[in-house]
């Protein structure tokens, strides 16, 4: 360090070169002034130290402010970059879930589709089948009332040929009689003329049931009474002999023409 000026030292030898010459100087009058040289160095010189230490600790504040903030840039640009990235998937994943959602909706639209097409298909080949049942039905009906038709023809047939006996001829011829079906394949209708003396044209007829073992008589012409027929009937079936039939239900017309 340089050395400090000392004016005191000045002046005494000031002082002292000029009383060596004999002569007194003006600064030999002076008053002596102390200005605390010392002191003041050595307050410059904590100034000076507190000063450094200011200087050192606001900088060490800055680089960790600074610091402190390119982190916190960081951070913010790390966090930007994920927000980024996670919006981009996000992105994706609704443009996927578009995607899907239009293709199930065209698929939906197929199905629809496809299920509109399948009911009216569906419809007319129940129609058809309906038509067809009908048609079945009614084909089949008319199987049955042909059939019917032809057993009660063949039944018919077969009633009237137990009594296509010579015997049966016989009485026919004898009794005026003629035998025809009734409509109902278990019915025969026997027909008397001759049985009224004021006209021999005249017919009385009745139908004869067959359905059962036991013969009936269902309808006659004219009217007969019920107990007399009953008893020709109860004749009838002790005997089996259908000529008890005929003659007593000639006997019973005629007398019913005369009464």
């Amino acid at each position: 360090m340089a050395s400090s000026f000392e004016p005191s030292l000045s002046l005494s030898s000031s002082r002292q070169g000029f009383s060596g010459h004999g002569a007194q100087s003006l600064a030999d009058t002076l008053p002596n002034i102390n200005f605390g040289f010392d002191d003041l160095r050595d307050r410059m010189a904590k100034f000076t130290a507190k000063f450094d230490a200011f200087i050192e600790q606001g900088r060490k504040r800055v680089l960790e402010e600074r610091n402190q903030f390119r982190m916190g840039v960081a951070e913010l640009q790390e966090d930007r970059r994920m927000k980024k990235k996670a919006v981009e998937i996000l992105q994706l994943k609704t443009n996927t879930h578009q995607q899907t959602i239009a293709k199930e909706e065209a698929e939906t639209r197929e199905m629809q589709a496809s299920i509109a097409s399948l009911t009216e298909q569906r419809d007319r080949q129940l129609a058809q089948r309906d038509a067809l049942k009908r048609q079945i039905a009614e084909t089949q009906r008319e199987i049955d009332a042909r059939l019917a038709a032809q057993r009660a023809h063949a039944q018919q047939r077969e009633a009237q040929a137990r009594f296509n006996v010579p015997e049966l001829d016989f009485w026919i011829a004898n009794l005026c009689l003629r035998i025809e079906g009734a409509g109902q394949e278990d019915r025969l209708r026997f027909i008397y003329t001759h049985v009224d003396e004021r006209n021999w044209e005249r017919e009385a007829w009745f139908e004869l049931s067959t359905a059962s073992r036991d013969y009936g008589v269902r309808h006659c012409r004219p009217k007969l009474e019920k107990e007399k027929v009953d008893r020709v009937l109860e004749r009838v079936n002790e005997t089996r002999e259908l000529s008890v039939l005929l003659k007593g239900m000639r006997e019973l017309f005629v007398e019913a023409m005369k009464s």
